[in-house]
């Protein structure tokens, strides 16, 4: 069982680009094969399955750009990033791609074959949702790395010597050893092996190499890691005899998940908190960016709000003017915070911050909203999905309604029975939300979904605070999310393929980006 955590799984990466499961989690999966290669790479073979999402949607929204980013070794926020594809080509780095029958079970599968005049490595990685990977193979190797912790990774024909000197030597505790039917061994720990360590490995004979990778998480994970709780039930459970929030409960989860203090988790949770502010004010004073669809149209909203010139419903329209904001930041490539996905990554913390700053709160309570939001998000992560690509847009802004009507609760006073009703009306809304991205964008629907889910959670908060039944428990809810996704044709799916993306006007707009990018690169 993987424990999601808060923090990696739920409310970030912190990163730009249109989608985090595209741009974000090609990143790390390109920054895994930039340590894999010591950074030091020539060429570059990419190849993706015709019949999942990448092979329509890689380059466009955003997969081709994080993974140049990464094979240089840059981070997810990086402002270099819109350029990746130039400064890929200025580090005198070939790169093909092809789209071939790879045999892929997994819509967002990268198989990666690297180069120098030294060597040739091969990595087949997934993006799971929200930036999240998890790498399943090395050089014909099975492997799970999940990029939450660092990983050395020994090359040997001489299996046995190598597991003999790593028994007796004085290894950390909580090294976890990984051998493989092949000449391999992993090891998996909580910082860089010993450099005596390392020389004695170096010495063995029939090892013939060794490579360090390092995380590309912000929360680790180490060998024997606990939580309190697993799902929704279970945290009722537990609370019965303690009686705690449900952010004093969020913040348990994470301390115990990562092995940090609970103060670290309020610190961390407020950084995040004021990126997120930054991307509204930012969002409200005009985005300007090329290459996509929609201008910044919450600069207007704003004016009209503030004239009084709008349909009164003051908490309402705040939030519609964050959502936008946020999202139009997005889309210029500004930095902001995959909550749970750069695809919905309006609708929870667009909902948080405007009712909030509609009641007046402190910071401190914004913060620990957002910490219920990244818990009910964990229950989600941990027994559904985030992908688009896998469960539909119910999987993006769906799951954001359901965290933000749990946090709404919270900011409304509301207790922990009512946040969970909450979540269960939002998230039972949402069920089959299809993924039909226009111009092969992720701006619209993408922006009118991630109001109508905001707007969505706030009704549900109030509905819950009224006491109205959800009669579906929410773990029950989130299973059949899962399931309603699988039954969602490919087509409707975030693969240019169906729905909204494939009528006229869509192509239209499709047709005009296509030709201004192909005259700008000219």
């Amino acid at each position: 069982m993987s424990y999601p955590s808060i923090f990696n799984d739920v409310i970030g990466p912190v990163m730009r680009g249109p989608s985090s499961s595209h741009c974000a989690a090609s990143l790390r999966i390109g920054r895994i094969c930039h340590d894999l290669m010591d950074g030091r790479i020539s060429h570059i073979n990419i190849e993706f399955d015709p019949n999942g999402s990448l092979a329509t949607t890689h380059k466009d929204q955003g997969s081709d750009m994080g993974l140049f980013g990464g094979f240089l070794g840059w981070e997810a926020y990086d402002e270099r990033l819109v350029n990746s594809e130039i400064h890929i080509g200025a580090a005198g780095i070939k790169v093909n791609i092809e789209i071939k029958d790879i045999h892929a079970e997994h819509p967002n599968t990268y198989q990666i074959t690297l180069n120098n005049p030294w060597e040739t490595h091969q990595v087949i990685a997934i993006s799971t949702g929200g930036g999240m990977i998890e790498v399943i193979e090395i050089d014909g190797n099975k492997v799970a790395l999940a990029g939450d912790s660092f990983v050395t990774l020994i090359y040997t024909y001489d299996l046995q010597k190598v597991i003999d000197y790593l028994e007796k030597a004085k290894l950390e505790d909580g090294v976890e050893i990984h051998t493989s039917e092949k000449n391999f061994i992993v090891l998996k720990s909580q910082a860089l092996l010993d450099k005596t360590i390392l020389e004695d490995l170096n010495e063995i004979e029939g090892v013939t190499s060794i490579k360090q990778i390092k995380p590309v998480l912000p929360i680790l994970t180490g060998k024997n890691t606990t939580v309190p709780f697993i799902t929704c039930e279970e945290m009722l459970s537990y609370n019965q005899d303690k009686n705690l929030s449900l952010w004093e409960l969020a913040v348990k989860y994470e301390s115990m998940r990562g092995s940090i203090s609970e103060e670290e988790v309020l610190t961390k949770m407020n950084d995040i908190r004021i990126i997120l502010k930054n991307a509204v004010e930012t969002g409200l004073k005009g985005t300007k960016f090329e290459d996509r669809i929609l201008g910044p149209q919450s600069v207007k909203f704003k004016s009209m709000m503030e004239d009084k010139k709008l349909i009164d419903g003051d908490t309402l329209n705040r939030i519609i003017m964050y959502v936008s904001a946020i999202m139009e930041v997005k889309s210029s490539m500004g930095v902001i915070v995959a909550a749970p996905t750069a695809g919905s990554c309006g609708a929870m913390p667009g909902a948080v911050l405007g009712v909030a700053d509609s009641l007046g709160l402190s910071d401190e309570e914004t913060v620990k909203a957002l910490l219920i939001a990244g818990l009910i998000g964990v229950f989600i992560a941990a027994h559904s999905t985030f992908a688009a690509e896998v469960g539909g847009c119910q999987a993006e802004c769906g799951s954001g309604a359901t965290m933000a009507a749990a946090a709404i609760v919270h900011l409304a006073g509301g207790n922990i029975n009512q946040s969970i009703s909450a979540a269960s009306m939002a998230l039972q809304s949402s069920l089959g939300m299809i993924c039909d991205p226009i111009g092969n964008r992720v701006e619209a629907p993408c922006l009118n979904r991630n109001v109508m889910a905001a707007s969505n959670a706030l009704s549900c908060a109030n509905m819950a605070l009224a006491d109205y039944d959800h009669l579906i428990p929410l773990d029950q809810v989130i299973e059949t999310m899962y399931e309603v996704g699988k039954s969602i044709p490919n087509t409707l799916r975030c693969t240019n393929l169906g729905g909204l993306s494939i009528t006229k006007a869509a192509k239209e707009i499709e047709a005009k980006l296509t030709q201004k990018h192909f005259y700008k690169s000219c």
